[in-house]
């Protein structure tokens, strides 16, 4: 693990104007798990519609019974298939989900998404189809190319349903103006 940059699970990695990666273009991303090995996490703030809740229940064969809200992300572009449920620490995971923190867990199996049709989930979830990955050492490198910026995570900012303004709420936070990061428009 990076000294300088000690530990980023449980932080947010805010995408920079210009980083050069079409698929994270003004991405807000959980981090998850960072370690020597490399790091994981989900991008937050970028809905999809299909499939949605109902859809994904549909396709899983899990019955629905209460009509539920819960968004569905792309959580980027590594295991695009796989859903990973990133939700309130309330809910416990089973054994192959984990507590991120106090306040968020993160579970992987089908169970969640079965308490979830039916009501005994998490009181706050998204599923995230697909994470993102760094090897050992790549995020560290685009960070200090200036593709990232660390900023403090916020479960509310995370579960907020205002996905236009995510990106630019976590910049907000960490006192910076997002207009003033954008590329100038216009020629001279």
């Amino acid at each position: 693990m990076s000294m300088v940059l000690g530990n980023l699970a449980g932080k947010f990695l805010v995408a920079m104007p210009g980083m050069g990666d079409p698929r994270f273009e003004h991405s807000l991303i959980y981090v998850c798990d960072y370690s020597d090995e490399g790091a994981m996490g989900l991008i937050v703030n970028k809905p999809v519609e299909d499939p949605d809740f109902g859809q994904l229940c549909d396709h899983l064969l899990v019955s629905r019974t209460r009509e539920i809200n819960v968004d569905v992300v792309y959580g980027g572009p590594v295991h695009e298939k796989r859903g990973f449920v990133l939700h309130s620490a309330d809910y416990q995971p089973d054994e192959a989900g984990r507590v991120l923190g106090q306040d968020l867990a993160m579970s992987t199996t089908l169970s969640v998404i079965e308490d979830l049709a039916r009501g005994a989930g998490p009181v706050k979830a998204m599923v995230a189809m697909g994470c993102a990955g760094w090897s050992a050492g790549q995020l560290e490198k685009e960070i200090s190319q200036n593709a990232w910026m660390i900023v403090d995570a916020d479960p509310d900012l995370i579960f907020s349903h205002d996905f236009d303004d995510k990106w630019k709420t976590a910049l907000v936070r960490a006192g910076i103006d997002a207009r003033l990061l954008e590329p100038a428009l216009g020629s001279a």
